[in-house]
């Protein structure tokens, strides 16, 4: 599978986790040119506390449109060390 904004491939990979309808890619197939830090977060009662990366491809920002979850509950600890995307990030097979 492949996420893609801005006519940029974002991430790669085979190795996908799929948890209520959005593709966890691993951290490592995440092109990090691509990406900068965030201070956002947010709360999942069962995953835990989501931490957020901004998008800058070709000058363009999507601020906050890939989330992972550092420390996350056991409940989810599948999606450790993985990444997801949002806000018009598409992701395609």
């Amino acid at each position: 599978m492949k996420a893609v904004w801005n006519d940029q491939v974002i991430a790669t990979s085979d190795d996908i986790v799929n948890v209520e309808g959005n593709a966890y890619f691993p951290v490592a197939s995440l092109r990090s040119e691509f990406v900068e830090p965030s201070s956002h977060t947010s709360v999942c009662p069962w995953k835990g506390t989501a931490h957020y990366m901004s998008l800058n491809v070709g000058g363009s920002t999507n601020k906050n449109a890939v989330w992972f979850y550092p420390e996350p509950k056991e409940a989810a600890a599948n999606i450790r060390g993985r990444v997801a995307f949002w806000k018009g990030v598409t992701v395609s097979a």
